[in-house]
């Protein structure tokens, strides 16, 4: 057993919307820029937040998650951290105790402070009351303090503080501004990619985090790693050529590291702008937001035909969520448009205002399970039948539908390759 150690804090809140995102990636970039190697976690699966805290820190993002992830995996993730970096920070999920796991539950399985983030936009002395509650709701969590977020004016801290207790540490207050909010649409906060001020907006952020005692590094933690099991080469030699762009954007830094880890060379293309597949011997089509760019998507004709002519070959095609959509012979967005896609997969999406899934699901086969989540505002109804159903972690009941034809594997599951190398390499192809 190998042990490391590394200052490390939990980013928590009462709920979602609280500013966790924007706090964690605030405190980031204050230690970024006085020239520390930040590594940022993002518990639970996420696409976007993780984007914005690689902007904030200046490295690449990962997941902690129990059960999509794994205790074993989030414990390697975290020890190679801890080995390289002068500060860990980990964003919690929705409220600290919300979630079968939740952020708590990371906390106490990896012995980690917890710093409390509360809005305050909307209360005053009842700040003190919910502080409380959480600080106390377990007695095995060390809560380091709590920092009040959106607070008004120097009487509103006043009124913030008067009932707070003795053992609960006042952090500090980030107050309101409306220039650095973070915008956000309808599966959660806006990519990096498109915020043209986001540096601008994130060295605000710092300078206020240089008024809490959040400028000071925390703690440092133990992380210990015990022998991980060497990954198969079940890929080697293959090429994955893998859709990245604004459209396609929602992929996980370790998923492609352990396509990798299996002997894949990856190659990246982008449905939007270019006119060609590089040569591979499988495609994967990951979601993003293809129903903000439906007539590009549906214009770019040459690639569509390269695509076709990839799956006339029998070459593996994995397809999630917005690729599986891709796919399909048509995408109706929410403004009742119509745009043809690739008609490899016979059936037609339409985008919808409200949340049609969300939760963690996995797919069983052979005794094995590839473990993953899904989260989308679109129906899609298939001529093919489904060859096989996700089940939803909660309360194992039938989750989203299967389509395996030939070698296309499509779902709206996103799935996460390590949970099962076996069944991960299949999707593209390998032995």
């Amino acid at each position: 057993m190998k042990t490391a150690h590394c200052p490390a804090l939990v980013i928590a809140a009462p709920s979602s919307g609280q500013g966790k995102t924007s706090i964690t990636a605030a405190i980031a970039r204050y230690h970024f820029l006085q020239g520390k190697n930040v590594i940022v976690f993002k518990v639970g699966p996420d696409f976007l937040d993780p984007m914005l805290l690689e902007q904030a820190s200046g490295n690449p993002v990962e997941q902690l998650d129990l059960w999509m992830v794994g205790e074993k995996a989030c414990r390697e993730q975290l020890f190679r951290a801890a080995q390289i970096a002068d500060l860990i920070l980990i964003e919690g999920v929705m409220g600290l105790f919300d979630g079968t796991p939740c952020t708590a539950d990371i906390a106490k399985e990896f012995n980690l402070p917890i710093a409390l983030l509360i809005n305050a936009s909307a209360m005053g002395q009842t700040f003190a009351a919910i502080a409380s509650g959480l600080a106390n709701f377990d007695e095995h969590l060390n809560i380091v303090g709590v920092l009040a977020n959106n607070v008004g004016s120097q009487y509103h801290e006043v009124m913030l503080r008067q009932n707070l207790s003795a053992d609960i540490n006042w952090l500090g207050r980030i107050p309101r501004d409306e220039k650095i909010q973070l915008p956000s649409r309808h599966l959660g906060l806006k990519q990096a990619s498109e915020l043209l001020d986001l540096d601008q907006r994130l060295n605000q952020l710092a300078k206020y985090i240089a008024d809490t005692q959040l400028a000071e590094l925390p703690a440092a933690v133990p992380f210990v790693s015990t022998t991980a099991n060497p990954t198969p080469l079940l890929l080697s030699g293959k090429t994955i050529a893998i859709a990245k762009d604004s459209a396609f954007s929602f992929i996980y830094t370790d998923n492609v590291q352990f396509l990798q880890e299996m002997g894949a060379r990856v190659a990246y293309f982008s449905p939007l702008s270019d006119q060609h597949l590089p040569s591979a011997d499988a495609i994967w089509l990951p979601g993003g937001y293809p129903e903000l760019y439906l007539p590009t998507l549906s214009a770019n004709k040459t690639l569509h035909a390269d695509i076709i002519a990839h799956a006339n070959q029998n070459k593996a095609i994995y397809a999630e969520c917005g690729g599986m959509l891709y796919l399909a012979t048509s995408i109706t967005g929410t403004d009742q448009d119509s745009f043809k896609m690739l008609d490899l997969i016979p059936g037609h999406a339409k985008m919808q205002s409200t949340l049609a899934s969300l939760g963690m699901q996995y797919a069983p086969k052979e005794g094995e399970s590839l473990r993953g989540h899904t989260f989308h505002y679109s129906t899609f109804e298939c001529d093919w039948p489904s060859t096989g159903h996700a089940i939803k972690h909660r309360d194992n009941s039938v989750g989203e539908k299967i389509y395996n034809v030939g070698a296309i594997y499509a779902s709206y599951m996103h799935v996460w390759f390590r949970s099962s190398p076996a069944l991960s390499a299949r999707l593209f192809g390998g032995r």
